[in-house]
């Protein structure tokens, strides 16, 4: 199958704390998958879109537990490549009311030992759009060119990209992944920034502000992420927020990657970028009232039903 998305990332077994506590003080984790490229995948296919996915697997039981879900999904894994020297990586995730603290065994995965050789040149120029995120060339400079080396074959083709920041301070320093992320930002024809992510990046503190900053490095639709407070779009005519929807939320986890995957199949379906906003908005609320970033993801139907609620 030739899927008209591509994301390329890494994907994280996710163990996500059953009661609010320290990490050292809970003993009981309810096991699902995450990695911000995955959880994209995964709600841009149930939105309806055709998705396939790139990333480097240990040969273990994590990597399987992954295959085997992107194969109930529907999302083509032909091209993913396993690697019998490095882990698939995980993460714990313990909160206390709606702030989530998470603990990473990434260091040297698989998956960070991408390279641009690793890609398919000729199935990334047969899709429609490439996904990217700033998680991805975090993790090492070989992950980092890989989604450059990506990016670069899917513009050639004339194919569209899109890319969340997705900013880990973590994970490298806040100079290094400014000019990074934002040099991708430039080359890229859909972005989907946080609000907390884009303040951190840029300085600046009007989601409006932040907005017109991003659209000035020249993708043709910025989204900017406003959690609780839905979501602000600036395209080249002008901006405009859209209120969220109401639901009861109970976990945020992988929200921001479900907005970003239903929005992206809206689009390509041929929505107006107004419907994919309210699309998208719908998507990440639904998927907020579930644990995990996986199980809450909605289908299709069920977003459509709520936007008509």
């Amino acid at each position: 199958m030739q899927p008209d998305i591509i994301a390329i990332g890494e994907p994280m077994l996710e163990f996500n704390a059953e009661e609010e506590g320290a990490l050292s003080e809970v003993g009981r984790f309810v096991v699902g998958w995450g990695g911000d490229t995955s959880n994209f995948s995964i709600a841009a296919r149930r939105a309806g879109g055709r998705v396939g996915y790139l990333t480097r697997l240990g040969e273990d039981e994590f990597g399987e537990s992954f295959l085997k879900l992107w194969q109930r999904e529907g999302i083509d894994v032909s091209r993913i490549v396993k690697d019998p020297d490095a882990f698939t990586a995980a993460y714990f995730i313990s909160r206390k009311g709606q702030q989530h603290y998470f603990t990473y065994f990434r260091r040297d995965s698989a998956a960070s030992r991408m390279t641009p050789g690793f890609l398919p040149k000729d199935y990334i120029a047969g899709a429609k759009l490439l996904h990217v995120s700033g998680i991805s060339q975090a993790i090492s400079q070989s992950a980092c060119d890989t989604v450059f080396a990506a990016m670069a074959m899917a513009r050639a083709a004339g194919r569209l990209v899109s890319y969340d920041p997705n900013f880990r301070p973590k994970l490298w320093p806040l100079d290094r992944a400014r000019a990074v992320i934002h040099e991708t930002c430039r080359q890229a024809d859909l972005i989907f920034p946080s609000l907390d992510d884009a303040r951190q990046l840029t300085g600046l503190t009007a989601a409006e502000e932040i907005a017109t900053f991003y659209l000035g490095l020249g993708p043709k639709v910025a989204v900017i992420k406003l959690g609780a407070e839905g979501a602000l779009l600036a395209t080249a005519e002008g901006l405009r927020r859209f209120p969220p929807y109401t639901v009861d939320s109970i976990d945020m986890s992988g929200a921001g990657d479900t907005f970003d995957g239903a929005f992206v199949a809206g689009y390509l379906a041929g929505r107006p970028v107004q419907e994919c906003m309210r699309f998208a908005n719908a998507a990440a609320a639904i998927t907020t009232t579930g644990l995990g970033c996986v199980t809450p993801v909605p289908r299709r139907e069920a977003i459509e039903a709520l936007m008509t609620r």
